[in-house]
């Protein structure tokens, strides 16, 4: 019983370490740099700013669109683990919650009806982070609640401003503040490469009638 609860205890911290660190990367992307920067620009704060301007572009995606980089990130963790002769079933746990961090932030703006009972059920239940409470972070200035797949890390970095901290931190050693994406409220107007990834609203309405409004503002 009591290797059990043991057990029980290192995946939660395991899980909820993979969900700090998918929020510390999110917060990464969301935060500096652009689509110009070098080589992460096209390939990872481009993907972000459309995000943010088109949340449901992301559920168009499939698993290997959106998943491939931590795919490969979750593969290198594996192989130098092995190398290290330290592959355990918690650097395991580790990379499988880190590979699907984006496919667990797709279904966050998803229907209940495009995810199906199970995903929703885990969602009820706090199991996966819920369409309600990721709807705070596409709240502008959208620059709190980075962490994508449960529902228990976010409120404790709100709590102590962990974002806001480190972030302030960063300025202070850099200069460089927080991007503010023209998505944001008064931050002028959107680029026009955005219209490329415009959605057609066509019955976009029916789909999203039956969701509250933090899930509706969210997807």
């Amino acid at each position: 019983m009591h290797s059990a609860l043991l057990i029980g205890l290192q995946a939660l911290g395991v899980i909820l370490l993979a969900d700090f660190v998918a929020g510390l990367v999110h917060w990464l992307e969301d935060a500096y740099g652009s689509e110009e920067t070098p080589l992460v620009g096209p390939l990872l704060i481009k993907p972000n700013i459309v995000h943010h301007h088109h949340p449901r572009h992301f559920t168009r995606l499939s698993w290997w669109q959106s998943s491939w980089d931590l795919l490969l990130v979750g593969a290198a963790i594996l192989g130098g683990a092995a190398w290290l002769d330290a592959l355990t079933w918690q650097v395991g746990l580790f990379v499988i919650i880190s590979v699907n961090a984006n496919q667990v932030h797709k279904w966050s703006h998803q229907t209940r009806a495009e995810v199906g009972p199970l995903v929703a059920c885990l969602q009820d239940y706090w199991i996966l982070q819920s369409p309600r409470q990721h709807a705070l972070h596409h709240t502008d200035p959208k620059n709190t609640y980075y962490c994508p797949v449960t529902n228990l890390v976010n409120p404790v970095l709100e709590a102590i401003r962990f974002w806001h901290r480190l972030e302030a931190a960063v300025e202070w050693l850099t200069g460089v503040g927080h991007r503010h994406d023209s998505s944001n409220r008064g931050q002028g107007p959107a680029p026009a490469w955005l219209a490329d990834y415009r959605p057609s609203h066509a019955g976009s309405g029916r789909r999203h009638a039956g969701l509250a409004p933090a899930e509706r503002d969210n997807v």
